[in-house]
């Protein structure tokens, strides 16, 4: 009998790894896991663990700025990461085996303020300049104002984009279109390869604060209601386009939030089609828990949920609810993380 994750697999679903852990890499990619993706929690995580001291202690001494010791320190794990999946792009001729970088999460620091204008020049600067010399790298842009401004001169220049954040129809429309106009400018569509990641649990983190009124059978369906459509509306977008690669959604955010919903409960819905990019204890949970995992990607809910959905969600709310709440825990992560390295730094000066 194949395992959870290796029914998982057969149904249909990429499974990339919501970590660049190098162990961890590596023995997911045993499991059968084709890609990985990267942001300041993870980095900030492995540093916590001690086993990178050595790294950071040399990259100081070399004079480099906290700053600069994050992102090199990054973009040496993903780096890592995607010599792991190397041979699983190089196979899948670019459609699959890459590993995502973030852009700098602090260009949407509010207390930063950048203009918008100084906002999109930048992450076109990043994203150019993290993406050079990297076959199977996705450069992650958020679909905030300026990323989404962004995509499209990004995508023109033959960056392989990852648009994060993505929480609603309307994100994932302008997210869409924006790459899709980027691509038409590039001399072919051979290279053309873009990933959209619709956020999941935290949907029904919001329905259950803001919706108290939904039934019970509809609250908690709504963050898997809204992936889907926005999965059906991908692949009708597509369907017609001259495009050699998938353009596909990644389901994020696959992670439980309640004790008593059963850890494969955004696992086993989205299975059949397109990226998961697990937690790796979400992996190890649904590994353990001995299920069998069939395609349902494609199944909704009752007619009743679903009605119950559409009068009372508004989505204009939960964009700018969740967005908000998104950008908080897109920036202050990557503060946690230069300050981490700040007291690297003080240990290895009094040291």
């Amino acid at each position: 009998m194949a395992s959870p994750l290796e029914s998982l697999i057969a149904s249909g679903t990429k499974l990339w790894l919501d970590s660049i852990d190098p162990d961890l890499v590596r023995s997911n990619f045993a499991l059968g896991a084709t890609g990985a993706t990267s942001n300041p929690v993870i980095v900030s995580d492995l540093i916590k663990t001690g086993r990178f001291d050595d790294k950071i202690a040399a990259l100081i001494s070399e004079g480099l700025s906290d700053n600069d010791v994050a992102w090199t320190l990054t973009n040496q794990l993903v780096a890592d990461a995607q010599s792991v999946f190397l041979p699983v792009w190089e196979k899948a001729g670019g459609n699959d085996g890459y590993v995502s970088f973030e852009v700098d999460p602090l260009l949407e620091d509010p207390e930063v303020d950048m203009p918008h204008d100084e906002r999109v020049a930048k992450y076109i600067e990043l994203g150019k300049h993290w993406a050079e010399g990297h076959k199977n790298r996705m450069i992650k842009v958020p679909a905030t104002p300026a990323g989404l401004d962004a995509l499209e001169e990004l995508c023109a220049a033959g960056i392989t984009l990852n648009v994060t954040l993505i929480f609603t129809e309307r994100q994932y429309e302008a997210a869409r279109d924006a790459v899709w106009r980027g691509a038409q400018r590039r001399e072919n569509l051979d290279s053309f390869k873009s990933v959209y990641s619709i956020f999941v649990s935290r949907v029904d983190v919001y329905t259950e604060q803001h919706l108290p009124q939904l039934t019970d059978e509809a609250q908690g369906q709504l963050g898997i209601v809204n992936a889907k459509r926005i999965w059906q509306m991908n692949q009708k977008f597509w369907s017609d386009k001259p495009v050699k690669h998938q353009q596909e959604m990644i389901f994020a955010s696959t992670g439980t939030k309640k004790p008593e919903d059963p850890p494969w409960k955004y696992v086993a819905a989205f299975a059949g089609s397109d990226i998961e990019t697990n937690p790796p204890g979400t992996n190890d949970k649904v590994q353990e828990s001995g299920v069998q995992i069939t395609s349902q990607v494609a199944d909704m809910p009752s007619d009743a949920v679903l009605a119950d959905l559409d009068k009372h969600v508004d989505y204009q709310h939960l964009e700018k609810t969740l967005m908000e709440e998104g950008i908080a825990k897109f920036a202050n992560p990557q503060k946690a993380l230069l300050e981490l390295i700040a007291v690297k730094r003080a240990s290895i000066t009094v040291g």
